[in-house]
């Protein structure tokens, strides 16, 4: 058999793993002591075990470890030791910290967001996104979210705020609260660049936020409440390009009650039409010398968070928790957003432009498969159909 250029000693989900150094996780588990008093079912192998969970979308641990035992001959690819049984991984995940998994996915960040941009604009590489999700419970974890069922009790749920910077569109900056917590506090963990530019809804209304973002340098655009008090004390000109563009009204004033027991805050007011919808908007900001319409534009760029949720939740398992702690559901949580890190990674990396759904559908159903991965990624058919050649024997008449 000729030597093929499409076979590889792995599996498709070795690959992948490969893309996360094991000295990095076992540094980690380290500082974290998440390995203390673990004879067999290590961070590691822990890791392993709920990113193939996620990336097959098990509902259920039994899925889990019965997938896993199912390719009982290549389990050594994948650097474990061992199988996990039902119980150990239940128990990892009541007891592991969900800490030692944020750090991982966090060094993973640092180590691969340099590679994870399509394009290299001087405006989405300032730009920050905020927002938050949140994530139904079906158990009492978390309470006081989502709404009352039939019987009046609340199912339980998980707020997830996120910050992502728009041109790696993956969170840089996670952090989890009860559904009905408040989104304000978020804004207080943030610690930007000089010069960037953050953006978030109305609902994160806090004027001592503002000031605090105006005086570090930072441009932060959001939308004008009903309840927000605005005094005009300039109307600025509006060209006939930016009124074109959809706007209507720019004007500079302070933002907030002129009253000693209140924070004020300068701002400047823009009014917006869209053109195609006839929709009004309101924005907000302290950036004086952008344009107006670019202002509006920014803003618009606030929806590649919300298409980071929609994904998020699409592709992977965060309907069905693999336990009912609120430590298991974070620990699922953060593997869910490592193994989408990983194929952002992929994605990016491939020599073909794919969907993100598709790649992830086809990383799934090849996930054991014994072929180059990013040979297959360029081109799938042909990759597989060399593959069956290649495996097929030849029989000849005389021996050789």
């Amino acid at each position: 058999m000729s030597k093929s250029r499409f076979f590889t000693g792995q599996p498709i989900f070795s690959q992948i793993l490969s893309l996360i150094p094991k000295d990095s996780i076992d540094r980690i588990a380290s500082e974290c002591g998440s390995d203390r008093y673990c004879k067999h079912f290590t961070t590691h192998a822990h890791l392993i075990s709920m990113l193939y969970g996620i990336l097959n979308k098990c509902s259920s641990i039994r899925e889990l470890v019965t997938g896993m035992l199912a390719w009982e001959q290549r389990i050594m690819h994948l650097g474990m030791a061992c199988f996990p049984r039902r119980s150990t991984l239940s128990d990892a995940n009541s007891r592991r910290s969900d800490l030692v998994f944020e750090k991982i996915y966090l060094s993973l960040y640092r180590r691969h967001g340099r590679f994870l941009p399509d394009s290299r604009s001087k405006l989405s590489s300032r730009l920050y996104i905020a927002d938050s999700t949140t994530i139904s419970l079906f158990q009492e974890v978390l309470r006081n979210a989502g709404y009352r069922s039939i019987d009046g009790k609340r199912k339980g749920g998980i707020k997830v705020h996120t910050l992502m910077k728009s041109e790696e569109d993956v969170p840089c900056l996670i952090r989890y609260t009860a559904a009905a917590a408040n989104d304000v506090p978020f804004l207080k963990e943030l610690r930007l660049p000089k010069g960037s530019i953050l953006v978030f809804d109305k609902g994160y209304k806090n004027y001592k936020m503002f000031r605090r973002f105006t005086n570090e340098k930072i441009t932060w655009v959001t939308r004008k409440t009903e309840s927000a008090v605005f005094s005009i004390q300039e109307s600025l000109p509006i060209n006939p390009s930016q009124q074109h563009k959809g706007v209507t009204k720019d004007q500079i004033g302070i933002l907030g009650h002129n009253h000693r027991t209140h924070t004020t805050v300068k701002a400047r007011l823009i009014h917006f039409t869209d053109p195609t919808t006839g929709k009004e908007f309101q924005f907000l900001t302290n950036n004086t010398k952008l344009a107006a319409a670019t202002i509006a534009l920014i803003y618009k760029k606030r929806w590649q968070i919300e298409m980071l949720f929609k994904r998020i939740k699409q592709n992977y398992p965060l309907k069905n928790f693999l336990g009912d702690s609120e430590n298991a559901i974070k620990i699922q949580i953060w593997c869910a957003l490592i193994a989408d890190l990983l194929i952002k990674l992929i994605k990016a990396m491939a020599g073909k432009k794919w969907s993100f759904s598709n790649l992830s559908s086809v990383i799934r159903i090849h996930l054991m498969t014994y072929i180059d991965l990013f040979a297959f990624l360029k081109n799938p058919e042909k990759a597989l159909r060399q593959r069956v050649i290649e495996a097929t024997p030849m029989w000849t008449l005389f021996p050789t």
